[in-house]
């Protein structure tokens, strides 16, 4: 039998649009091919840029915190029975989620008494849940908040870009700076007092009161943050600046803001971060409503349950502080990954 030879342009012709119709009825993969034969998948497209991470890289990422807390969990199940206090011992993690439970029910049943008093034409006088409390201290720590980073960020930004503005009101901000919470309280008591003087305010008394107590212990970092982001902006822009002959605001929101944004964002975790500490302790002592209030309540309190409703308030507590700050990491991410400076 003999071979027929075949000619170079039979060899590496390439297919016509039929061939390629019968190859994909064939059963050809419809997807792209690489080199090596396995199919291409096109990564899922996400607003904003995001991007998935890899399985491999999640589960990296994930499984060292998850462990830690896994081991704080069963450490604080075995330790918790052996510690005894006036209201028994130390509730641990499934007395505690028990205790949660109950205080769901308890804002679930208050809303219905609420719903009726109100359908009744009665309007509901029951006392603050749970719930209602977690509402009042948020509201409270975001006006707080609010407030000092409207005064601490422009103040902090004519500081940096002043040498004697910061010489004039740095030793104002180390003096003040220190001062706890506890010695502004009475003070700020005394002045919001006397100056809300109407039978029906706007605000409750109690809400303004620990709004000013923790913008003035929270405005700090802001201010000090800024400050120094601003004054450490690179020369050769500033020199930019100049020849351009941008002016004063010009040069602020084209160099200066885009510039310190990352010190901006990092005072303002640590202010917010600080404000609501500073919250549940001025709601503890002055008795305005909020999570402080629900602990100190159920301290006086003492009954069986007491103990464990506090510890579900100082893990609800630390979980919003959580959650606060990787909202503010979230906010800084959005905002600095188009900065062009």
């Amino acid at each position: 039998m003999n071979a027929v030879p075949l000619r170079k342009d039979e060899i590496f012709a390439t297919p016509s649009k039929d061939q390629k119709a019968q190859d994909q009825e064939e059963g050809a993969p419809l997807l792209p091919v690489t080199k090596e034969g396995a199919p291409v998948t096109t990564a899922l497209k996400l607003p904003f840029g995001l991007k998935l991470p890899e399985p491999r890289a999640a589960f990296e990422t994930a499984w060292p915190p998850l462990a830690g807390i896994g081991g704080f969990l069963a450490l604080w199940a075995l330790l918790a029975p052996l510690v005894q206090t006036s209201l028994g011992a130390l509730p641990g993690p499934g007395d505690v989620w028990s205790a949660f439970l109950a205080l769901i029910e308890e804002y679930q049943a208050a809303r219905v008494t609420a719903a009726e008093s109100v359908a009744a034409g009665y309007a509901f006088t029951g006392p603050p849940t749970f719930i209602d409390q977690i509402v009042t201290s948020l509201e409270t720590v975001a006006a707080g908040f609010l407030l000092a980073t409207v005064v601490a960020v422009p103040l902090g930004l004519v500081a940096g870009m002043s040498r004697r503005v910061n010489a004039a009101i740095n030793p104002i901000v180390q003096i003040m700076r220190p001062v706890s919470p506890l010695a502004w309280l009475p003070i700020v008591t005394m002045v919001v007092s006397a100056s809300m003087v109407s039978d029906d305010p706007s605000l409750p008394k109690a809400f303004v009161i620990s709004a000013v107590v923790v913008m003035l212990c929270s405005l700090w970092p802001t201010l000090i943050n800024t400050a120094i982001g601003t004054a450490s902006i690179d020369k050769d822009l500033i020199a930019v600046g100049r020849v351009l002959r941008l002016g004063w605001f010009a040069r602020l929101t084209r160099l200066v803001l885009p510039s310190s944004l990352p010190y901006i964002f990092t005072g303002m975790r640590l202010s917010l971060g600080t404000g609501w500490m500073v919250l549940i302790a001025a709601e503890m002592l002055s008795q305005n409503p909020g999570l402080g209030k629900f602990v100190w309540d159920e301290f006086q309190n003492g009954s069986e349950k007491s103990l464990a409703r506090i510890m579900v308030a100082v893990v609800v507590i630390g979980l919003i502080g959580f959650a606060l700050d990787r909202v503010m990491m979230a906010m800084q991410a959005f905002v600095s990954r188009n900065r062009t400076v």
